[in-house]
């Protein structure tokens, strides 16, 4: 069974920083992309930052040049640095990975439960 667990989620003023974090575990072969999303209240969810295991990163408009992906394979570990924080970032953020759980097996899409991130004026 693989597990991915979100943290690092708060109450924040508008200009402050957060920084999240998605740990990955269980049975695992090999993580491979892994991705943060996020929901707001009446909204859909969508992608906020991608990154694939080689390191190629991918955001959307709307957090380009104020977060930052990263990853540790070594550890499993996913993060987000979030800057210059605004309300329009409050939401929920989920974390999600294409995870192999074993070498004889393929990609299988997994999500953590998520983390909330509130911003206030």
């Amino acid at each position: 069974q693989v597990q991915l667990v979100e943290s690092g989620g708060d109450l924040v003023q508008a200009g402050g920083s957060l920084r999240l974090s998605c740990v990955v575990s269980g049975s695992i072969f090999r993580v491979n992309t892994m991705g943060w999303y996020r929901q707001a209240p009446g909204k859909q969810r969508e992608l906020v930052a991608g990154i694939t295991r080689y390191g190629i990163t991918n955001y959307a408009d709307s957090v380009k040049g104020r977060f930052t992906i990263s990853r540790d394979n070594a550890k499993n570990t996913m993060y987000l640095q979030m800057n210059s924080l605004k309300p329009g970032d409050t939401a929920v953020y989920y974390c999600n990975a294409g995870v192999i759980p074993d070498a004889t097996r393929p990609t299988y899409d997994y999500w953590g439960k998520g983390t909330q991130v509130t911003v206030s004026s």
